[in-house]
């Protein structure tokens, strides 16, 4: 067994042949990739910039686009449709009123009036 060994190790001709086989196959099997790209499937972890840092406070221009997206976005959705997108936008859509509010009208407000009893009793309640 140990002969053996020996030959093996001594055919340096057949050991290069090897090497030379597994270096052809690596370079067939390798592709250079000069272009990358962010893994959209994978979650991204943003590095906060340092706020004294010259090169984060540099002034850029304004993009016109941008800034219109964001007042868009910013918007109700009373102020962005004509109606409503959803059916749970219906309810709340039409906020104002339709009776205006009167406050001298008994009808529509029932302010708590005192008398001398529920004056009395309503001390008494506060006090415990």
């Amino acid at each position: 067994m140990a002969a053996r060994q020996k030959e093996m190790i001594a055919d340096e001709v057949h050991q290069n042949q090897i090497l030379r086989e597994l270096y052809l196959k690596e370079l067939r099997t390798q592709k250079l990739y000069t272009q990358y790209h962010v893994n959209p499937l994978r979650k991204v972890h943003t590095i906060t910039r340092k706020p004294m840092s010259w090169h984060d406070n540099l002034e850029e221009p304004a993009d016109a686009r941008f800034l219109n997206l964001i007042h868009h976005a910013a918007q109700g959705p009373r102020k962005k449709y004509p109606e409503t997108q959803t059916e749970s936008q219906e309810i709340g859509w039409d906020s104002e009123p339709l009776v205006s509010p009167e406050r001298e009208d008994r009808r529509l407000n029932h302010f708590r009036v005192y008398s001398g009893i529920t004056l009395y009793k309503a001390k008494l309640w506060s006090l415990g």
